[in-house]
């Protein structure tokens, strides 16, 4: 089987630099049309350039078709002028990878309230504002890939990254709810949990380790997230170095426990802790079948 998105069309926003244009670069090969999104930015966020330009120049460069997009995911205007630029100039938008950021790292109770906001705007909500205008698109064409890029801080935290870590793991749910929204519409939205040298990771990986981790070197997962071959929907895919695995959120079997009382639920703490057996925790309909299993076999 041979992964190809000829005639998909992609949005990727944070693409001027890093894990967006290693995304960016490599939809393109494949074959994607490229909307390239980037404010051009500094880590913090702040600032602004034309990287966009650069990126679009390679792909054009390669043989491929894109544009450079400048708007702010964290305006909900900016997510419909990214859209409409897409479907203006090709047609169809089938691809979505959500990748904007920067960091505003501080201890919680260093933690200024625009740092926390900025952040949640940017990296959670920045993504609604996409999909929000987005989604219609995907609905009336029965076909959307969406690609969320989150964290190992929002899956077990980092020092410092209270706003960072909270907006990753909101991504998370986001996913997780998006996924049934779509199934019926052939969308799929999946997360991404990266590893790479990038300016956000310069200062928090030591620099041997960081030659072995180029952005391109996460890529691949991200195209074939994005292509009709992969009909995966609700996954949390961690890729760094080469290396991919599969992340999730999981289970135990529960205990029941008879008229409750903290006494009781200290007796049994061991055993209501025990993931030995765990499994994924994948819907709703799940957390109620075990609850009415559990109250069974008492």
């Amino acid at each position: 089987m041979t992964v190809s998105l000829q005639g998909n069309t992609a949005l990727v926003t944070g693409a001027g630099r890093g894990l967006g244009r290693a995304f960016a670069l490599d939809l393109a090969r494949h074959g994607a049309k490229v909307l390239v999104n980037d404010i051009g930015g500094d880590v913090s966020g702040r600032g602004e350039g034309r990287v966009a330009d650069e990126v679009v120049r390679e792909i054009k460069d390669m043989g491929g078709d894109a544009l450079a997009n400048y708007d702010s995911v964290a305006t909900y205007e900016g997510g419909f002028n990214m859209v409409k630029q897409a479907m203006d100039a090709w047609g169809r938008l089938d691809i979505i990878c959500s990748n904007a950021g920067f960091l505003r790292d501080q201890a919680v109770h260093n933690m200024k309230e625009e740092d926390w906001r900025d952040i949640i705007d940017t990296h959670l909500t920045g993504a609604y504002n996409i999909l929000r205008h987005a989604w219609p698109v995907f609905r009336q064409q029965a076909y959307g890939r969406v690609v969320l890029t989150s964290s190992n801080s929002g899956f077990v935290g980092n020092f410092g990254q209270a706003n960072y870590g909270a907006a990753k793991a909101g991504l998370i749910g986001l996913m997780n709810v998006l996924k049934l929204e779509g199934a019926k519409y052939n969308v799929n939205v999946n997360c991404l949990g990266p590893g790479a040298a990038t300016r956000m990771t310069e200062n928090l990986v030591p620099e041997e380790r960081l030659k072995t981790m180029g952005p391109e070197l996460v890529a691949p997962a991200v195209t074939y997230l994005c292509s009709p071959q992969c009909d995966a929907s609700g996954m949390i895919i961690e890729a760094s170095s080469g290396d991919f695995g599969r992340a999730a959120i999981v289970r135990n079997g529960r205990v029941h426990i008879d008229d409750p009382t903290a006494d009781k639920v200290e007796a049994r703490w061991s055993q209501i802790t025990d993931l030995n057996g765990a499994q994924p925790y994948w819907n709703m309909q799940q957390t109620f079948d075990q609850y009415y299993a559990s109250k069974s076999a008492s």
